[in-house]
């Protein structure tokens, strides 16, 4: 709770120390700091005041803390209540507060590296940056050894302002008088970079480099910009730099990161592989090792990497004893998997645990026992009970029950009917039973609940044109989809569809290639070739077919639409 500002400890403190301080007390006082502070009493009111404005944020109301303390600071025209005032109005997000506590701070104490920190901080929190900047000038000058980390600080405090044109403005600035500063130059191509301006940030690294070669950090930010988009000279760049410079393991784990980034699963595990020799300790790159060898299909690997993290006390250790499961189970060791599954204790990956667990029971004692252990399983609420629901949904799709399913998802939407999860999977296995009016009702309910939900809009729209009814509604549908998720491949695969239903071939065969080359599905594939060979293209809508059987040899939709199309 924020009130904890407020301990015994604080305001003891703060009485025994800043009171009598007010009052002009004798006891411990520092001559040159004493000259400069208001002889005041300790008044009743003053006494007063300071109270209500603790008891105030002792009890939680810290707007009343805030303007109390602002108040009693204006009134006195003390700096140290001010700073206090400050401080409060910051930690209870008062804005308007703490920039005019801020000031009044630096007004009375105008030699406090503190106070014009704050006031610039404050304003920067509130967007204001050429009002900050003089703040920031100060903060710079008065002292220049220390410019340099000032520099990074700053930046730091500007990384979230979202004009990063302004940004980029006000560290061109700041930097003008510290171009010799190696940190000026890094923060001036971290800016550059944020606005799009890659040759003016490879401009600024250059300079840095003169003034100091084989900075890492400066390193790192050439090696990210060199590699946007993916292009090669990143990687390059990096593979170069690690030969003459092998310790640098912030930029070997950028490099690592921008191998995986890029797919090189190999060459990136490499990478992971040198640092936890380096680091032999650091559990993530465990992880990191694991995580990839998993996509490499090489399990014993990922296997003894996720253990060896375990061992090192990795923080997510239900995630890795969830992975290790998984790994048993993909080998069909059962047993193994199982005990890994009850390991993971409540949190964030217990309920997908339990519903691995229940898949297994299936295989050894049954479907009624699986769905009985799942129903038993004791969670903290509806959101988690939900999921279990959907994962016995999920048994039961495993054996092709859509009765089951549906009857399932029924009595749960009974149960829980605002829940936008269990409407779209009722909506979807109503579907499955022909009930198209069932469908209609669950999606719009959950529209109602969500307007934009790009899932439930592409469904609606989606069914409507495999069905070939309501075309105008469907389209109306899909628009929205579109427009909030352009690159969705099944939402593309839907407006591709659609417009084959419309006669639109050359608007189908636009989206339904745009939505293939995203990902080679064969429902895509199956819908791509027919609208080619509607438009006579009877090869390439072969070669389409062609190609997804064979990583697809089952899928229903491919092999009818081949037969129909024979």
């Amino acid at each position: 709770m924020r009130v904890s500002m407020w301990s015994r400890t604080v305001i003891g403190a703060m009485l025994v120390s800043s009171l009598p301080a007010l009052a002009a007390t004798p006891a411990l006082k520092d001559p040159a700091v004493e000259a400069n502070l208001p002889k005041l009493v300790l008044t009743n009111q003053v006494l007063y005041e300071y109270l209500v404005a603790e008891i105030a944020g002792q009890r939680g109301d810290l707007k009343l803390a805030s303007d109390a303390y602002l108040d009693l600071a204006q009134k006195t025209r003390d700096p140290r209540l001010a700073k206090r005032a400050t401080e409060i109005a910051i930690y209870a997000q008062q804005a308007q507060a703490a920039e005019s506590a801020s000031k009044l701070w630096l007004d009375l104490d105008p030699e406090s590296a503190r106070a014009r920190q704050a006031a610039a901080g404050v304003l920067l929190n509130g967007g204001k940056l050429s009002d900050a900047q003089p703040y920031l000038q100060q903060v710079l000058s008065a002292n220049k050894t220390s410019a340099g980390r000032e520099l990074i600080r700053i930046s730091a405090m500007l990384d979230q302002q979202k004009d990063k044109a302004a940004v980029y403005a006000l560290l061109q600035n700041l930097t003008q008088n510290y171009a010799d500063i190696p940190e000026a130059q890094l923060v001036l191509a971290q800016a550059a970079a944020r606005t799009g301006q890659f040759d003016a940030a490879l401009q600024a690294l250059d300079k840095l480099d003169k003034l100091q070669a084989n900075w890492e950090p400066a390193a790192l930010l050439r090696m990210e910009v060199l590699g946007r988009d993916g292009q090669a000279d990143g990687l390059n760049y990096a593979q170069a730099y690690l030969k003459q410079q092998p310790d640098a393991r912030e930029l070997r784990l950028g490099y690592a990161r921008m191998l995986l980034k890029q797919g090189q699963l190999r060459a990136s595990r490499e990478q992971f592989q040198l640092l936890a020799t380096a680091v032999p300790n650091s559990a993530e790159m465990q992880v990191a090792i694991g995580l990839i060898s998993l996509q490499l299909n090489e399990a014993e690997l990922a296997k003894a990497a996720f253990e060896s993290a375990l061992k090192l006390n990795y923080p997510d250790a239900a995630m890795v004893r969830l992975y290790l499961g998984k790994i048993a189970d993909a080998q069909r060791k059962w047993d193994e998997a199982k005990t890994w599954y009850l390991s993971v204790p409540v949190g964030e990956h217990y309920v997908a645990a339990q519903a691995r667990y229940a898949a297994i029971l299936v295989k050894q004692v049954g479907m009624a026992k699986a769905r009985t252990y799942l129903q038993q399983v004791k969670v903290s609420g509806e959101a988690e009970r939900i999921q279990l629901i959907q994962a016995e949904a999920d048994l039961l799709r495993g054996v092709s029950d859509d009765a089951g399913v549906y009857a399932l998802l029924s009595k749960a939407l009974a149960s829980y009917p605002n829940s936008v999860d269990l409407l779209y999977d009722h909506a979807m296995a109503a579907e499955k039973m022909q009930r198209l009016d069932v469908l209609e009702k669950d999606l719009r309910q959950l529209l109602k609940l969500q307007p934009q939900h790009v899932q439930a809009l592409n469904a609606l729209g989606y069914t409507w044109a495999d069905h070939n009814i309501r075309l105008p509604e469907a389209l109306v549908l899909l628009q929205q989809a579109v427009k909030l998720a352009p690159d969705d491949f099944f939402v593309l695969d839907s407006m591709g569809w659609l417009q084959y239903r419309l006669g639109h071939l050359a608007e189908a065969v636009s989206y339904l290639q745009r939505a293939y080359q995203q990902r080679a599905d064969p429902e895509i594939a199956a819908h791509l070739g027919e609208v080619l060979w509607a438009q006579g293209k009877h090869d390439a809508a072969r070669s389409v077919w062609g190609n997804a059987l064979k990583d697809a040899p089952a899928n229903t939709s491919l092999v009818a639409v081949m037969a129909k199309y024979k």
